[in-house]
């Protein structure tokens, strides 16, 4: 199995590359974006949620939103770190109770996560992982046999960012261990390896911060955004809860993701 890791949906190949010029084209990929899309994600459907579309576009959600039954469904907008007016949740996997929905559709736009769904959504088997379910991902990829997998971080507009690096080296280093016995730090005896410097550095960064990942989370750039919007203190310790879920959340049409 070959991991590669790009940082930001900008950072995604356009198109199939040759061996000469790049990463082929993947048989699975795994979109991150730990505070918060995808842990809200992952949270929704754990508690019951039927699904979640995910939209790049407010206007775009606004239109599926209105076609949908209106007492089956919620919108989740955030811009900025914070919830957009009017709509019924933000971006906090806190809110996602199973009170509020359970057996509902939440169609669902983030500043950075619902574009790096977009960017891979051609992919044949497409997850989304966070912390809370860093293993149950990893299982569900060595199960459907990946031969090649992208993980793609959310960043912050399209910078780089650390807590979805964080997480893209937990996910390498899960593959790594449950794949069979090895050197984690760069390769195991299955031909788990790290396809690009990204990815490798992204396990460095992990075996770094393992221990300490709220702290990790809290430093990082969007940690510091968060933590001067108000009190995330619930969002960050949830955010940080590694292996708390089992939920892998799985694309099974275009921008709609369910419990797998």
């Amino acid at each position: 199995m070959q991991i590669f890791y790009f940082p930001t949906s900008e950072a995604v190949p356009t198109q199939p590359a040759t061996a000469a010029n790049g990463p082929e084209a993947p048989d699975a990929a795994v979109v991150i974006d730990v505070l918060r899309a995808t842990t809200t994600i992952a949270w929704s459907l754990q508690n019951g949620a039927e699904a979640i579309q995910a939209f790049a576009d407010l206007d775009e959600l606004e239109s599926a939103a209105a076609a949908w039954p209106a007492d089956l469904c919620l919108r989740a907008g955030e811009r900025g770190g914070q919830r957009v007016t009017g709509y019924d949740l933000g971006n906090s996997p806190l809110a996602v109770t199973p009170e509020l929905v359970r057996g509902k559709r939440i169609f669902m736009s983030t500043t950075n996560g619902t574009r790096s769904l977009a960017a891979v959504r051609q992919v044949p088997l497409l997850l989304t992982a966070c912390l809370p379910n860093i293993s149950a991902v990893a299982r569900r990829l060595i199960s459907a046999a990946a031969q090649r997998v992208w993980i793609v971080g959310s960043g912050w507009e399209g910078d780089y960012s650390l807590e979805d690096s964080l997480a893209a080296g937990a996910v390498v280093s899960a593959l790594m261990e449950q794949a069979g016995p090895g050197q984690p730090e760069i390769a195991n005896d299955n031909g788990v390896v790290c396809g690009n410097d990204e990815a490798l550095a992204a396990l460095a960064l992990w075996q770094q911060w393992r221990h300490q990942p709220e702290a990790c989370l809290r430093a990082a750039s969007h940690g510091q955004r968060l933590i001067g919007l108000g009190n995330h203190d619930a969002d960050f310790a949830c955010c940080a809860a590694i292996d708390s879920l089992e939920v892998v959340p799985m694309q099974v049409e275009p921008g709609v993701l369910k419990a797998s």
